[in-house]
């Protein structure tokens, strides 16, 4: 798989008429500024899409409306709000936590100065202060202040190697952290920056990724790993945490997992090209479908009350899937550069890292 951060000649950028940034090489089988059947369970001219903004600070500058973004690979992305703003926040190689408002895509004061390559970001609140938790390559996991951009504590320290998945339970002050050669997966208490109930190890390899789902009082985490399994570990208010199913039968390594939170889902991709979904409550699959491309990183989203899993890859494809059907929903959308970031707002928004690069779709 080649790692593409940087866009040929070919790639051409035109200014459409309603003054948005249009890039045909995001679309397939649409006219420009058109993506159909992103999300709809029918495609056609009533389920089109477009690009409602883009980074791109190696496209053709005499567009005015081209924004300035990373200048290294984004490896993560995550939606929140900031004083009532929602917007989109990106980490990324060139060592900086960005956040940029939703509806513009204009940056929202400076980057914030991490120190070191961004892993991941998941986003959350303290005390009603809206934070950004980040993984990193020097195994620090940082927490921000999204309103100021400024530290919120000191690092934590626990890994040993990078931190390769981070992901905050809604509603509490919990994150859970995952890491690449110490293989461990680490819960901690952003509120006051202490690991609540310590190590687990239950992966032989690196730990990938990490989602969660629930509440105060009981809560669940799904990871991923390169040792092709992933793990569920449960949290109970009176029982503290307990490992949970080990989900196994890919053949490469997990490189995403997403849990369908009410469903009692998880679904899981893998670099052997295949997305398969589980009952977290007895570790027995319940659905699989080939993308047809390693899976680098996926999320799952509710639309009309059905399931839908959005997949993106290392070769630049993102399909949005039925989960009930194992079906794509519309065409594959074709980035030129590697996906390794994708996340949907509440609004439906659809936010891709692809290269060095961000953009946001929405529907038409």
């Amino acid at each position: 798989m080649s790692d593409d951060s940087s866009v040929d000649g070919a790639r051409a950028v035109l200014a459409g008429t309603d003054g948005r940034l249009v890039d045909p090489g995001f679309l397939v089988n649409g006219a420009p500024g058109e993506v159909p059947g992103l999300l709809d369970a029918a495609s056609g001219p009533a389920a089109q899409w477009g690009v409602e903004w883009a980074t791109g600070t190696r496209l053709e500058r005499r567009f005015q409306n081209i924004l300035t973004g990373h200048t290294g690979r984004v490896r993560a992305v995550a939606t929140s709000a900031v004083e009532g703003r929602p917007v989109v926040v990106t980490g990324s190689d060139d060592k900086t936590v960005r956040v940029w408002d939703l509806a513009t895509g204009k940056s929202l004061g400076e980057p914030f100065l991490h120190g070191s390559a961004v892993r991941a970001v998941a986003v959350g609140a303290v005390n009603g202060l809206p934070i950004a938790v980040t993984g990193s390559e020097d195994g620090a996991v940082r927490v921000w202040d999204m309103a100021t951009g400024e530290p919120f504590g000191e690092p934590l320290i626990g890994h040993t190697d990078k931190v390769e998945a981070v992901a905050v339970v809604h509603g509490t002050v919990l994150a859970v952290t995952g890491s690449a050669d110490d293989e461990t997966v680490l819960v901690w208490n952003l509120a006051t920056g202490e690991e609540p109930d310590g190590l687990f190890a239950g992966h032989d390899d690196w730990v990938h990724t990490v989602a969660v789902a629930g509440g105060s009082s009981r809560v669940l985490a799904v990871t991923g790993g390169d040792d092709g399994t992933a793990r569920v570990w449960v949290w109970d208010m009176s029982a503290g945490w307990e490992a949970g199913e080990l989900l196994t039968g890919h053949d490469g390594p997990v490189s995403a997992v997403a849990v369908a939170d009410g469903r009692g889902l998880a679904v899981t991709g893998s670099g052997d090209g295949s997305v398969r979904v589980w009952d977290v409550a007895t570790g027995g699959q319940v659905g699989e479908f080939l993308s047809g491309h390693p899976v680098g990183v996926l999320a799952v989203v509710e639309v009309d009350g059905k399931a839908r899993v959005i997949t993106g890859s290392g070769e630049g494809a993102v399909t949005v899937w039925d989960v009930a059907a194992g079906e794509p929903v519309g065409p594959e959308l074709v980035f030129p550069s590697s996906v390794r970031a994708v996340a949907v707002a509440p609004d439906g928004r659809l936010v891709v890292g692809f290269g060095c690069e961000v953009a946001v779709l929405a529907r038409r």
